[in-house]
C-alpha cells in the first residue's frame, strides 16, 4: 500500500498521484489542511522538508524521486 502526503499546487504531489494512476498501483492520497496538519506531518516524518512524503507498506521512502526509484527497479524485480 502506498500512502501519499501531499499538498495542492505541488507538481512532485501531482506526479507521484500519475505514477501511481498510470501503473494501476494501489494508492492513498492524502492532502495536507484536509487530512492532516503540518504537526501531524511532522510526526509521521520528522525530517520531512519537502512534498510529497510517500510510505509505502507503511516504511517511509521519502518523495516522488524515490516512489519512481522503488517502482523502476525494486517493484519491478517482484
Amino acid at each position: 500500500m502506498i500512502e501519499i502526503f501531499g499538498k495542492t499546487q505541488c507538481p512532485f504531489c501531482d506526479k507521484a498521484k500519475q505514477l501511481c494512476e498510470r501503473e494501476e498501483l494501489e494508492f492513498v492520497y492524502k492532502q495536507l489542511d484536509t487530512d492532516f496538519t503540518r504537526e501531524e506531518l511532522f510526526e509521521e516524518f520528522p525530517t520531512a522538508r519537502t512534498f510529497p512524503q510517500i510510505r509505502i507498506d507503511g516504511e517511509a521512502i521519502g518523495g516522488y524521486q524515490e516512489l519512481y526509484k522503488w517502482f523502476t527497479t525494486d517493484w519491478n524485480e517482484k
